[in-house]
């Protein structure tokens, strides 16, 4: 099937000849008849299935040429990556036509986003958190919205988002078309759906037990402690560029450090870093200002790099559908790509469960030159020296309260203030900007 037999406008059909789309994908030609048809929609569909394009196009099918100024769809979706990777999309598809979008998250100015409500943008794709703080506000009613959007709904159910998705519902019309999209189906997704949905079209769109065909996959056993030398060492081959996943947060801040020091050109990406950095490390990586992205698997939704070679397993995900999903950042839309899993032997356990859901054994590699029995570099901080470093901080932030509560008590009476106590360093004063 071509996307002419859809019968979309022919705006947004060459929005789609612009970016090379000839095919819908299989949740495109099941869910986009029956949304043009106005029908509610229940799809289970994986992320990179195609399913962005599944809601945007017949939304947008249907704005065109009506009026401007009021927002008519409200797209609800996990994370800030998603949010601006779905406007981007948009963007794209709605190239050729004069509608609108804007994205709503934390982590940025409310004005934008009060000026996109107040306007009458005619889409507006927000995480719930921020939307329900404007929600507070008497500019952010959307008293004329006829199409809503649940995207990854079993996403923000991890994240629970499930009870502000339930007050987000209170701010918008109950006649309204709903398509809801989850990649698993759980009971509190499946009874939100019910809620939600007036007897939908049920899509069912197989999920991917195994990565692409075009994803060349490789395990590298090796040390915990050696994780990092290698991975510096697989960069300094025919790798050109690499999204690499880690555990946690931390870690993806040690592993980027000691990159940086092995004079890699990289950033990271997590939930502790603010939304200006993440959308410059993603702009940059993007780009090519930086070889490698460090991400963890909480901010991963919405990284959708075109042409990405390389993805790097730092650390085992725990879960198989978490393997499918990093390694599927790689090889899309029918491209080819490389993912790399670094395995320590206390993770083997982990790859063996995933082993059996993809229903493969992974080829294992040594890498000759590497000295397996090196000097360990490991990444995280030995137990006892953080519980140091937590109560040192601690004790100084006592003493800094201590003097400071003195010295006001000292300026009151009019006496001297106190001197703090041996060991602790008094902080410099602040210097006055020069305007």
């Amino acid at each position: 099937m071509s996307f002419t037999k859809l019968k979309l406008h022919s705006s947004l059909e060459r929005g789609l000849k612009d970016l090379g789309f000839r095919r819908p994908t299989p949740i495109q030609s099941d869910a986009i008849p029956p949304a043009l048809e106005g029908r509610d929609l229940l799809a289970t569909a994986m992320t990179g299935s195609g399913k962005t394009a599944a809601f945007l196009l017949p939304i947008l099918h249907a704005l065109i040429g009506r009026p401007r100024g009021t927002t008519r769809g409200l797209v609800l979706t996990p994370t800030r990556e998603l949010a601006a990777q779905i406007v981007a999309d948009l963007t794209d598809l709605a190239i050729h036509t004069p509608i609108t979008a804007a994205s709503v998250y934390g982590g940025v100015g409310m004005a934008p986003q009060e000026h996109a409500f107040r306007s009458g943008v005619d889409i507006i794709v927000g995480t719930p958190g921020r939307l329900l703080d404007h929600f507070r506000a008497p500019y952010a009613r959307l008293s004329g919205l006829e199409y809503l959007v649940l995207d990854e709904a079993d996403r923000m159910l991890d994240m629970g988002f499930l009870p502000d998705i339930r007050r987000i519902l209170r701010h918008v019309p109950t006649k309204r078309q709903t398509l809801f999209f989850s990649a698993t189906m759980p009971p509190p997704i499946a009874e939100l759906a019910r809620e939600m949905l007036r007897h939908p079209v049920t899509i069912d769109v197989e999920r991917p037990s195994t990565p692409a065909t075009g994803i060349t996959q490789a395990v590298y056993p090796v040390p915990q402690a050696l994780k990092a030398s290698l991975l510096v060492r697989l960069l300094g081959g025919e790798i050109q560029d690499a999204l690499v996943f880690t555990r946690t947060k931390h870690r993806a801040d040690r592993l980027a450090r000691h990159l940086v020091q092995a004079g890699v050109a990289v950033e990271r990406i997590h939930g502790n870093r603010s939304q200006a950095q993440r959308t410059q490390a993603l702009g940059g990586f993007k780009s090519g200002t930086y070889r490698v992205l460090v991400a963890t698997d909480i901010a991963a939704r919405g990284i959708d790099v075109i042409g990405l070679g390389h993805v790097v397993n730092f650390d085992v995900p725990a879960a198989a559908d978490d393997y499918v999903h990093r390694v599927g950042r790689t090889g899309r839309a029918e491209a080819v790509g490389t993912a790399f899993t670094l395995v320590s032997p206390e993770e083997e356990g982990s790859l063996r469960d995933i082993e059996r859901v993809i229903g493969r054994r992974l080829p294992r590699v040594t890498v000759p030159d590497f000295d397996y029995t090196a000097q360990p570099q490991s990444l995280e901080v030995p137990h006892a020296q953080r519980i140091a470093e937590i109560r040192r901080r601690k004790h100084e932030e006592r003493e800094r309260a201590r003097v400071n509560a003195a010295r006001r008590s000292a300026a009151q009476r009019g006496g001297p203030a106190p001197a703090p106590e041996r060991g602790f360093r008094r902080q410099p004063p602040r210097q006055r900007r020069p305007h």
